[in-house]
Formats: C-alpha cells, structure tokens, sequence
C-alpha cells in the first residue's frame, strides 16, 4: 500500500515536473509570437504608408492604383508574419508555404477571367489612354468616363446610360479619345451644282469660317474641292476649333452655311454631307452626347 502511494507521489511529481517544463518552454514561444506579431504588424503599416506616400510623388500613379499596390505590400509582409508566429510553435513554414502555393494556383485558375480584368485595370492605370471626364470610343463601347477602377470601368452613354465595361475588353481593342488633345478638326461638306458659281461658295465657306470666333486661326482654315460628280461639285470647309468647342461651332457652322446660301438666293440643293473623323461628340461640353451622321 506504502508502495502503490509512493509510485502515485512520484508519478505526480514527473508530470508536474513536464508541465512546467512545457509551460516554460511554450512561455516563450508565445512571449516571442506575440512580439513577432506585434513587431510585424507595425511594421506592416509603416511600410504600406511609406509606400503609399513614395507612389503618390510618382507622376501618372493614379490613386486607384497607388492604394492597390500599398494593400499588396501590407497584405504580403502580414502573411509573412503570420509564418513566423507558426515557426514560433514548431509548426514546419515549408508546409504552411507550399500549401499556400497551391492554394494561389488554384485560386488563381478559378478567377482567371477576373485576373485578367485587374491586369487589364494596372495597366490602364498606368499607361492612361484615358482619364475620368474623357469621351472614348472602342469597337464594343462609348461614352463619358466616370471612374477607372482594378475590375472595370464605368461610362455615360450619349443617351444617358449607365454602361460598365470590364477593363480586358478596353485594354485589347483600339481606343479612341475624343478629348485628350486641346484642338479638333472638323470637315463641313457640302455640294453644289456645276452651274453654280463656285468661287462665290467657296469665298462664302471661307468668309464664314474666319468670320466665328471659336474657329481658331491657326491651323487656318481651307476650303477645297473634295470631288466631282456627275451633276454635282463636292467642297470641303476644314477648320479647327477647340475640343471644348467642337460640338457647338460644329452644329453652329452647318446653320450658318445655310443661312448664308439661303440669303445668297443659291438654287444649290444645300446638303450637310459632313464626315469628319471627328463625327461625334467632343467631352468637353457639359452633357456628354454622341451625335449622329447628319
């Protein structure tokens, strides 16, 4: 009986001995996890903000751009924190990352289509063919631009439509902008009969072109003979005009034109056979709109 307590009392006492063993033991792994963590996760931040703060000096960063970028770096160094904390536990790191690797992989196969909308949105981003307030045109969509984000882009329509467009489907067609540059041409045509005097309208296009203001002097303006019918003589009016400009000097000149050769008693059949690369709508009036062939 003496026996069977004194095995007990010394059965006791080992365990107690390895508790406390193990308890000094894991103290410190958990003293030194809590530090890594504490440590890692300031360092996180102060990193992402320095990062923010070094992108946002960077000429043509958007800040979509700028804060994406930050979020990867912040998310990247708190992933490897939280590595460390296992190592701190004897967990084996190599694991931990290979099975993160898959993970990524398989992630990244399932959402290939939308990675392929983030790239398309970097590189958007950065290269910037078009910027917010823009007027675009590409062979599936147009309209004003109202936000650039990672996924996709938001447009206005001529007609007041709401469109998001993703960004892949931007990024891997021609993109025209009609409001990157200061300046727009524009080609009035119009067509006369051969018996009609032909000096006299092309001094009267000329006349009309220098004589409105928003028709800038320089490039100057020309008018010229397009092409010949068989009844019929083609002649251009080319001027230019500021991109904010365009859209009323444009619908402005076809009605001076008319008036013009109305008051001149031409018996021309007066037609607006205007076909400029510039057919549509400058965004730089203040209702964005794509105007039609008239």
């Amino acid at each position: 009986m003496e026996q069977q307590a004194a095995d007990v009392l010394l059965a006791t006492r080992t365990a107690l001995s390895q508790a406390s063993a193990l308890a000094v033991q894991y103290s410190f792994s958990i003293l030194g996890a809590v530090i890594v963590l504490v440590v890692g996760w300031t360092l996180a931040g102060f990193v992402s903000r320095w990062a923010y703060e070094g992108l946002s000096l960077i000429h043509g960063i958007d800040e979509t751009l700028a804060r994406f970028f930050t979020n990867v770096i912040r998310y990247a160094l708190l992933i490897l924190v939280f590595i460390t904390v296992l190592g701190q536990f004897g967990v084996q790191t190599a694991s931990i990352i290979a099975a993160l690797g898959a993970a990524g992989l398989a992630i990244g196969l399932a959402l290939q289509g939308t990675l392929q909308n983030i790239a398309a949105g970097i590189m958007l981003l950065v290269l910037r063919p078009f910027r917010v307030g823009e007027y675009i045109e590409t062979s599936s969509v147009a309209g004003t631009v109202r936000e650039i984000g990672l996924f996709a882009t938001e447009l206005r329509t001529g007609d007041g439509l709401y469109r998001l467009a993703p960004n892949s489907t931007l990024w891997n067609t021609p993109i025209t902008n009609f409001s990157r540059e200061p300046t727009r041409q524009n080609d009035l045509k119009i067509s006369i009969s051969r018996e009609d005097d032909l000096d006299l309208a092309m001094e009267t296009l000329m006349g009309l072109a220098k004589g409105n203001p928003r028709v800038l002097p320089s490039p100057a303006p020309s008018v010229f003979i397009d092409s010949l019918g068989d009844s019929t003589i083609s002649v251009t009016l080319r001027y230019w005009a500021k991109t904010g400009d365009w859209w009323q000097v444009s619908r402005d000149m076809v009605k001076r034109v008319k008036l013009a050769f109305d008051d001149k008693d031409d018996p021309a059949a007066l037609r607006d056979d205007s076909n400029s690369a510039a057919g549509k709508r400058s965004n730089g009036t203040a209702a964005a709109e794509k105007p039609t062939r008239q």
